[in-house]
């Protein structure tokens, strides 16, 4: 059983990431999917999530109208699309399943987590 997040890597202000993250071992339905990232010197915060059991996506307050949730059913994966990137963006980027997830003063928060993931690294710089 293991979540493992892939596709960062370095890129420009302005340029675009696609990152994933693979279940292996068990399903995704009827969970919640939290992509988190921490970047250096601050605590982890949750940017988005994707309710399986809803279909319903939520965005942190910081990320939205450029980040985009989606899932690949057939490869058991939730995707994160990242664009217009800034040099705020840079983090570790990682995933979590739970319960549910909930927009709380304006951050994804995730409700009784299960599995975690290794993050990837996300550097945004010109």
């Amino acid at each position: 059983v293991q979540l493992q997040a892939s596709g960062g890597g370095l890129v420009q202000p302005g340029g675009s990431l696609r990152l994933s993250c693979a279940a292996s071992g068990f399903s995704l339905d009827y969970y919640a999917i939290v992509w988190f990232r921490q970047a250096p010197g601050k605590e982890r915060t949750g940017v988005s999530c994707l309710s399986t059991t809803d279909g319903i996506k939520y965005y942190a307050d910081s990320v939205r109208g450029r980040f985009t949730i989606s899932r690949d059913n057939a490869k058991n994966t939730v995707n994160l699309q990242i664009d217009r990137l800034k040099t705020e963006d840079t983090a570790v980027y990682s995933c979590a399943v739970g319960s549910r997830c909930a927009i709380v003063h304006g951050d994804v928060r995730l409700y009784e987590p299960d599995q975690s993931g290794q993050g990837t690294q996300v550097t945004v710089s010109s």
